[in-house]
């Protein structure tokens, strides 16, 4: 039954006076998401590990990403070509924030019982982890996430690394500081 269609059937048994069956109308449509696991946070440097897994790859549509680092250095560089916002305000933030960086997403939400690991995470940009949300792909009409290919896409990350370790500006800025540090610590 369609979603819509429980919530008509829902209404016209509240309309009759019968809460219980309306209950049961849209749980049959909507399930209890249950009790979510146990999160803890993800460090840049596993969060690198997964990127550089998935060869910075969007694993729900195939296109390339950005390593974070680099597009935040790109804005540092070139403020006006590649504006940034500490909000993401989108009148004063470059698309490419939402459209090429690179984050994570639980194929599996954490909040519908996934696990909160490398096996049930895919690399993906903003704009999709932000509609994917807490929903299952089958009830967005997604497909599973294509596979980890081999790729000679590295997401700008020598770029970063080479960029930051010659330009006292990019080491002067925190979240950079942090990206570096991760790339030093991680086992490639």
């Amino acid at each position: 039954m369609q979603p819509a269609h429980a919530f008509r059937n829902a209404a016209e048994l509240l309309a009759d006076g019968d809460a219980v069956a309306a209950k049961r109308a849209l749980e049959s449509a909507f399930p209890a998401p249950g009790v979510s696991t146990t999160r803890r946070a993800w460090t840049k440097t596993r969060l690198l590990r997964v990127f550089i897994r998935d060869g910075f790859t969007d694993r729900y549509d195939g296109k390339l990403l950005v390593f974070p680092g680099a597009l935040r250095a790109m804005s540092v560089l070139a403020p006006d070509l590649v504006p940034y916002h500490s909000n993401w305000k989108q009148d004063s933030t470059h698309p490419a924030y939402w459209s090429l960086y690179s984050t994570i997403d639980h194929v599996i939400p954490v909040a519908r019982q996934g696990a909160d690991d490398e096996s049930n995470a895919v690399t993906t940009s903003m704009l999709h982890n932000a509609a994917k949300a807490n929903w299952l792909l089958s009830e967005l009409g997604w497909s599973e996430p294509l596979p980890t290919v081999g790729s000679d896409w590295d997401g700008l990350l020598p770029w970063f690394c080479t960029e930051y370790d010659k330009r006292p500006e990019l080491k002067a800025i925190p979240v950079l500081q942090a990206w570096r540090s991760a790339v030093k610590s991680a086992a490639f």
